[in-house]
Parts: C-alpha cells; structure tokens; sequence
C-alpha cells in the first residue's frame, strides 16, 4: 500500500490543497518508490510508466492513478467536500466582485448627478446679466461666471451651423435645442448667484447686529476697558451700520444670548422723544435684575456697609479707586497694601461677639497667574512669622489654592485645593472672599461658598489686641502679582459654616476630647533624660486629678515644647483646666480627639450596644 502522507492530512483535515495538487503528488510518490525498488534504468522506466498510468476519475471529477487501492468513503466524501468548496468559493468571488461592480456604478452615478448639478449652479448667470449683478459677487464667482461664458461662447460657436461646412447639415430642431439649453443654463446661473448674494448680505446683517449688540452690552455693564474697542467697531463698520438699522424692527425676535450677561434687545426711540442730556439715563440692566451691586462693593445680603454697627470699611478710606500691585516691587512688601484689623478678641470672635469676619472684593484677569493675603499677629517679625496665608495659583497643577502657615520664616505643610470645584476667582468681574476666624481655625468663603478651612497652627493671643491684613507685591521670588483689591471689611457676624462635610482641611474627628488636656508654651526638650523630667514634673502637677489612685497619663514628644495629660474623668479635667489656668503655672487647654481615637470610641460604643451594655464611663465624683 503506497499511502501518501496528503491523503493522511486530508483524513485530519489539516490539507486544504485541491484535488489535482493531491493526484500530483501520488505521481511523485510512486515515482520515488519505483525507482527505489532497483531499476537498472530508472529514468527510462519513470518515464514509461508515468506514460502508461491509467487513472480513475470520480464522479465528482477526482482522479487517481489504477495502481492505487480504491479509495474509501470517507476520503472520497472528504475529495468531494473540498470540490464543494472550491465550487462555493468561486461563486463567493463572483458575487463579491458583482457587488464592488454595482457599488462602484452607484458611486460614479452619485458623483455625475453633482457634476450636473454644480454644472447648472454654476451657469446662472448669463453674459446679458453680468453686468448687473457684478457687485454683489466674489471674485471667485466672477472668475468662475467668466470660464463657463467663455466655455459656452465656444459651444456655441462649435454649435454654430455657419462656423463649418460640415455642420451645414445639421437640421433646425437640433440648433434650437441648443439655444434653450444655453438660455435656460444662463437663467439657472443668474437665480443662484442672486441667491448666494442675497445669503451673503442676511449673514452679514446678522454679523453686524450681534457686534452692535455685543458692544451695547458691555457698555451698559461699565466694562470701560472694553468700551473703547467696541467704538471703534461702530465707526469701522461705517455706512454699513446705518444700511442695518431695519434689521432691528419691534417685531424682531430678540438674539442669541451671551454666555457672559443677559440677552439685550435693541428698541426703536423717536427722534421727537429724544432723552434729555441733562437728566441721567435709565439702565437697561438695572431695569433686567433690580438694583445690581456695583463691582467695587459688597452685596446687600452680606450687610457690610461702609459703616454699621457690626464692622466698618477699612479700605479704601475715600472714593473708590482699587489698590493693584506695582509692577516691578524690589520684594513682597515693596508697594505692598497693609491694614489693620482691631479689636480682636479670640474668646468673644468665637461666640460672634467680637471681631471675627474679613471681608474683600477684588478682581484677578483671566491671565493673572496668582495672588496672596497674609494675616498676621503684631510681631509678625517683618511677615516671617503668618498665622494665615491664601494663595490661589491659577496655571499650578490646573489650578490650586494653597492655604499654610509661616513660623520663623520656614513654611509649614500646605492644604490645597483644586480650583476646578471652587467658584471662579480669576477672570470675572469682580469676586467676593470672606474669612472667618473661631476656634477652630481660619474659615474661607468664596461667593458664598464655605470652600476650605486652616485650623490654627498658633495659637491666637487671649487677650484683645490688633490682627494685620497683608496683600503682598510679590511672590518669595519676587515675581509681581496682577490684580486689584476694591474693598476690604471688617467687622463681627455669626458663623456661616453650617455643614462642615466635603470641606477641605476640617477633621470631623478633631472635637474636643472630653479628658485630655494641652499643654503648650512649655521649655523645648532636646533628649530623652529631659523627656522623663518634664513627665514626672506634670505627673505630680496633676496627680491630685487623677482620681484615688492620683494615676495620668502623660505624653511628650521630643523637640517639642507642649506635651498632652489625661485624667481619670471629664469632670476632673474640667477642674484641672480650671484651676491651671486661674493660677498661671501652666497655659492649658482642652486637647482634640486624633482619628484614631474617634474610631476607637465609635467601635466600643458598638460593641456594647450589641452587648447591652453603656460604653460611656461612670462619672467620678471624689
């Protein structure tokens, strides 16, 4: 059995030859092992023998040589599948290429109809007609209307019956077909270009109404740096201008609306009914949203006049001229705008009492890269010791505000804040920002919106004495600042931080613990046998708080020049703070609860309502 190695594959399916590359191949394999079996003249007998192969062909139209067995059924039926599909591939192609033929049909059907079409668009005007409608088309238009009529001036003179002697045959029928279709392509050219001039003019009333408009509107709003190019549009636009006054009539519908103000509709006055010089003339914005808060003051819902019961205008002392930066300051305080805000008393601010609300207008150009405030105690030492600073960065990161602190020069860690969630401070009109001082630390409101919070690094003087509120020149490189400052109040107003949730640098964890107390302004220790000494020093200070046993815990740091005691009870740390503080020896304060310890009662206080039980501690009374 001489078995080739394709009829093996054919049986797994791997050979994906024809039937002839399959008969091919039986021949080179029987050739091979004819001349194997010793044949002195193996050429002559490959030759002969493959001269007299006799082969079988199927019905399916395979062959295969006599000397081979017949096949099986299986590898006929195999022969007979690939034959199958050779026959479907072909038809496949056909109806592929058939397709691509029609598609190709429709495509260059598509692409006649508008070469016809623009063909007709562009003989519209006539040679009787060019004249007339010359000033209202383009050069282009022009130059396009002169080819088609020289075009069509060969045409006709191709079309002429006396231009040869062969088209003299030529019958009248033929002659006055052409002359309709050369008179109605002049009339299709003459209503398109009339069309196209008609359209250019309406887009170019429409253009010249909303620069009028545009120009009114910013004039109306005070936007003087703008009111000077806005004219100078109006007497460019010239004769063009007066041609447009139709286009406003009181039937009009009123334009599209601008991103930056409200929609404003043009209306007709009477030359007899003409405003009189003397007299002031209405606004049509005020008329729009009511008595509009001019850009250099507060908003009457604030309440911050100039001068009330609750604070008073500290800038600017008259008229209304905003105060900017210079533009080459030597350093931060070279030019630089400083006030004073007295009367701050940090245990009456708290309440709303006392001073407690900064309050400042001021406007930053869109390409203004940042500006900074500073507020800072008496001996700030030249501003190198801040108690807040607010710096808004407008190309940092995208855009961040940077909150922080200063002490000795050195900055402390920065809280920022990406101005893409804040209210828009630089590029508008005018913005208000408000700065709130309590307890906790440094509120901040931009338009109203309570947008982070600084809680104190310092701690704030007890006693009442005067903060300063600093606008600085520069950077710390001595990059100048570009902006301008309109008005600064202050004054005392309850606490407008109502929901503290989502608002950058407040700790919802940070309340005030219950039996721990701070201690601060305490000698620096530098080494471990100080650490003990201050420990046991505080120990036997508050040992007689700490319950029956005298047992409190102490906790120092290193390099530190405060250090954390807790007592037994809340009532004894109640006492204890009291006490210290009435006889001076110690500068105490109740201390803040960490996360950690917030989580930890969270979780005791589960734990013993799954028990049954009360997590809060039995009150000591001794």
């Amino acid at each position: 059995r001489h078995r080739s190695p394709q009829i093996a594959n054919a049986k797994k399916g791997r050979n994906k030859g024809s039937a002839h590359i399959y008969i091919i191949d039986l021949s080179i394999i029987h050739n091979n092992n004819f001349a194997m079996a010793g044949s002195s003249q193996p050429n002559n007998c490959t030759a002969k023998t493959t001269a007299k192969i006799e082969m079988v062909t199927l019905p399916s139209g395979a062959s295969y040589p006599t000397f081979l067995e017949p096949l099986t059924k299986n590898e006929t039926a195999l022969l007979e599948m690939y034959d199958t599909i050779k026959h479907y591939e072909k038809e496949a192609a056909r109806l592929k290429a058939e397709e691509a033929k029609r598609r190709l049909e429709e495509a260059d059907e598509r692409y006649r109809a508008k070469v016809r079409e623009r063909e007709r668009a562009e003989g519209i005007t006539g040679s009787d007609n060019e004249e007339d409608d010359g000033g209202n088309m383009s050069d282009d238009d022009k130059k396009a209307s002169s080819k088609q009529s020289s075009m069509m001036d060969q045409n006709e003179e191709q079309y002429d019956p006396n231009a040869n002697e062969s088209e003299e045959d030529e019958d009248e029928e033929t002659i006055g077909r052409r002359k309709k279709r050369a008179q109605e392509i002049s009339r299709l050219r003459k209503d398109v270009n009339a069309g196209l001039a008609a359209e250019d003019k309406k887009e170019a009333k429409k253009e010249a109404a909303k620069r009028r408009e545009e120009a009114m509107r910013r004039e109306l709003l005070g936007d003087s740096s703008k009111m000077e190019s806005s004219e100078s549009r109006k007497r460019s636009l010239g004769n063009e201008n007066d041609e447009d006054d139709d286009y406003y009539s009181d039937d009009d519908e009123a334009q599209t609306s601008f991103n930056t103000g409200p929609s404003i509709k043009k209306k007709r006055i009477d030359s007899s009914s003409a405003w009189d010089e003397t007299k002031p003339k209405p606004s049509l914005i005020a008329n729009i949203g009511g008595d509009a808060t001019p850009i250099h003051d507060f908003s009457k819902k604030l309440g911050m006049s100039k001068v009330s019961l609750d604070g008073s205008v500290l800038f600017p002392t008259e008229g209304n001229l905003p105060w900017s930066p210079p533009n080459n300051p030597v350093n931060f305080l070279d030019g630089c705008l400083e006030l004073e805000l007295p009367d701050f008393d940090n245990s009456s601010s708290s309440l709303g009492s006392g001073n407690n609300t900064i309050a400042i207008k001021f406007h930053a150009p869109q390409e203004s890269a940042r500006f900074s405030i500073n507020i800072a105690s008496p001996n700030n030492d030249g501003y190198n010791d801040i108690l807040f600073h607010f710096n808004p960065r407008h190309f940092k990161k995208g855009g961040q505000l940077v909150m922080n602190d200063r002490k000795e020069t050195m900055w402390g860690n920065d809280l920022s804040v990406p101005l893409s969630i804040l209210p828009l401070m630089f590029g508008v009109q005018a913005c208000t920002l408000v700065v709130q001082i309590n307890e906790e630390g440094f509120d901040v409101f931009v338009e109203g919106v309570h947008c982070a919070r600084l809680e104190h690094r310092t701690v704030l003087p007890k006693k009442k004495q005067s903060l300063f509120l600093q606008f600085p020149s520069s950077d710390d490189y001595g990059n100048p600042e570009n902006w301008q400052v309109y008005r600064v109040w202050w004054g005392r107003k309850q606490s407008m931080a109502d929901d503290l949730n989502g608002v950058a640098g407040v700790n919802l964890y940070s309340a005030v613990h219950p039996k721990k107390l701070f201690i601060s302004n305490l000698p620096k220790v530098h080494s471990d046998p100080e650490v003990d000494l201050r420990r046991a020093e505080l120990e036997r200070a508050f040992r007689k708080y700490g319950g029956p046993s005298g047992a409190v815990a102490v906790s120092i740091q290193k390099n530190s020049t405060f250090a954390f005691v807790e007592l037994v009870s809340e009532q004894q740390a109640d006492l204890a703070l009291l006490e210290m503080t009435n006889s001076g020896r110690y500068r105490v304060n109740k201390a803040r609860r960490t996360k950690h310890e917030a989580l930890m009662e969270e979780r005791a206080a589960k734990e013993a309502k799954d028990n049954g039980s009360s997590a809060k501690e039995s009150v000591d009374w001794d």
